[in-house]
């Protein structure tokens, strides 16, 4: 079983011991025997411990950054809400084929906002230019947010913010079992949490660091018991040998663990493996042993954002995941919605 984070390290930049949770993390940090250090900025982190580029890279990713987010415009979300909220950037999972291998190129630690109700305020002015339209707020773009989140209840602030609110809602994914501590949070129905799944073989060879389909499972019922709308993400959706067998596996034992409850308003979101170009040079340099397919003549090459083309299934296969994966929800959860393939 993955044990919940804890970090090696622990920077804080200037402004962060300004703030009642800077205040409290470092204190917390202390009496944990955490060596902390203070940083003029993230950007000035350098020589992390690590006698060569594996040991730097896996020591960065167990480092902790509290700093002070200055940058209050949100990102837009798409598909899957209409901003991305920022509580934390970074995480502390070992997938080889996360999209963050890029983002956060060579400063892979994790980082934590403790400004967290000028963020909310931020977010209630966006709220207010879209009211009366439900404005729903991505939290986990660009991390893990529950993995920290035992930490900095950062997250459980804000689902208690986001349960008072008119006309906002919050969501987030994770692949992180740690959610005891969100069980009492009053959500009043306002925030969709929803767990990343896939089948054994992806779990196994490229998501270390993660917790298991079994304990993504068990948390995700505890989740359902307190009340929260559930749902789950099927990414990366990976053509493997044996994956038809793979992912009707995982589809039976959800079906066959979920209460029958939690299975009404129940959300999936199917998103198909992808990579650019410079995600896999950072992947084989950080992971030179992974199992992963990353070879771009067997693929389409989609137009992207900012000119940055991404690698996708040809036609035929994508046509093929969306039979084969929307067939198994329709047999096993005919009640369930499917927001979206990609």
């Amino acid at each position: 079983m993955v044990k919940p984070f804890i970090p090696q390290l622990v920077y804080f930049e200037p402004g962060a011991l300004e703030y009642p949770l800077g205040k409290t993390l470092v204190d917390k940090f202390n009496e944990m025997g955490i060596e902390t250090r203070q940083t003029t900025s993230h950007n000035q982190i350098r020589n992390l411990p690590g006698e060569n580029h594996f040991q730097k890279y896996r020591i960065a990713k167990s480092t902790l950054v509290v700093g002070v987010r200055k940058t209050l415009k949100f990102d837009t979300s798409k598909p899957s809400a209409e901003y991305a909220i920022p509580f934390a950037t970074g995480c502390m999972g070992h997938c080889h084929y996360c999209y963050l291998q890029t983002t956060m190129g060579s400063k892979p630690y994790i980082r934590t906002y403790v400004n967290v109700d000028e963020i909310l305020e931020a977010a209630e002015n966006y709220m207010q230019e879209r009211a009366p339209e439900e404005t729903r707020f991505e939290a986990s773009c660009t991390s893990d947010i529950v993995g920290v989140d035992h930490l900095t209840h950062t997250l459980k602030k804000a689902i208690e913010y986001f349960g008072r609110s008119e006309f906002g809602k919050l969501r987030f994914v994770t692949k992180f079992a740690h959610v005891d501590h969100l069980l009492d949070a009053k959500h009043n129905g306002r925030t969709r949490f929803r767990f990343s799944i896939n089948d054994d073989y992806i779990i196994k060879y490229f998501e270390p660091g993660t917790s298991r389909l079994n304990e993504r499972i068990e948390g995700a019922i505890k989740i359902a018991n307190a009340g929260y709308p559930l749902g789950f993400i099927v990414a990366p959706i990976y053509l493997h040998d044996g994956w038809k067998k793979g992912y009707e596996e995982m589809f039976q034992k959800l079906e066959a663990e979920l209460p029958s409850f939690a299975k009404k308003n129940l959300t999936f979101e199917l998103i198909q493996h992808r990579f650019t170009m410079p995600a896999k040079r950072v992947i084989q340099k950080n992971y030179p042993m992974t199992k992963l397919e990353l070879d771009e003549a067997k693929r389409k090459y989609k137009w992207g954002k900012y000119g940055i083309g991404k690698y996708v299934y040809k036609d035929e296969e994508q046509a093929d995941i969306k039979d084969t994966l929307g067939g198994y929800l329709k047999k096993y959860f005919p009640e369930a919605k499917q927001e979206y393939f990609t």
